[in-house]
């Protein structure tokens, strides 16, 4: 699952770190773009020390530079992790987003309440918290069966620390 409880010093606090799924990991990143430029380079033996090399190749550097810049963009765009801290006086939500955007969220733990919108949110089985007149959304990039889960271990240790 795309998020860890964090080892803490006591049973007093609880952490959760929560990013995105990758379904393409740095190494298969790497193979993509070799593999794609050998299955290029194939055909253009084909033409190899004739002029006509030389009006294919530029295509073949624009093809492999634009999938090389957009899954490199991909790759920014899901830099994303939430910080969930839980202590008995206090809960803070942290979220670091792409290109540097950080947003935060505290409430006192008491008064907020873990929210599962089965139907009517962007997404089924939308999952929120909810305190200090604010309602804010966690892991919007979990699956359902991710935010269902979630949404249990998270009332669970809420329940633990009040």
């Amino acid at each position: 699952m795309p998020y860890q409880w964090l080892p803490t010093p006591d049973d007093t606090q609880a952490r959760l770190q929560l990013w995105p799924y990758r379904s393409l990991p740095r190494k298969g990143f790497v193979l993509f773009i070799g593999a794609t430029c050998a299955l290029i380079l194939v055909p253009m033996l084909a033409v190899l020390g004739s002029p006509v090399l030389w009006g294919i190749l530029p295509f073949f550097a624009i093809a492999i530079l634009g999938m090389w810049a957009a899954l490199s963009r991909s790759y920014r765009d899901a830099e994303i992790v939430e910080d969930l801290t839980l202590t008995r006086d206090a809960l803070s939500l942290t979220r670091h987003g792409p290109r540097g955007l950080r947003q935060d969220w505290q409430a006192n733990p008491y008064w907020v309440s873990v929210q599962l919108h089965l139907t009517g949110g962007p997404v089924p089985n939308y999952l929120t918290l909810k305190g200090s007149n604010r309602e804010v959304e966690l892991g919007a990039f979990l699956s359902e069966a991710e935010r269902l889960t979630l949404h249990d271990e998270l009332s669970d240790r809420l329940a633990r620390l009040r």
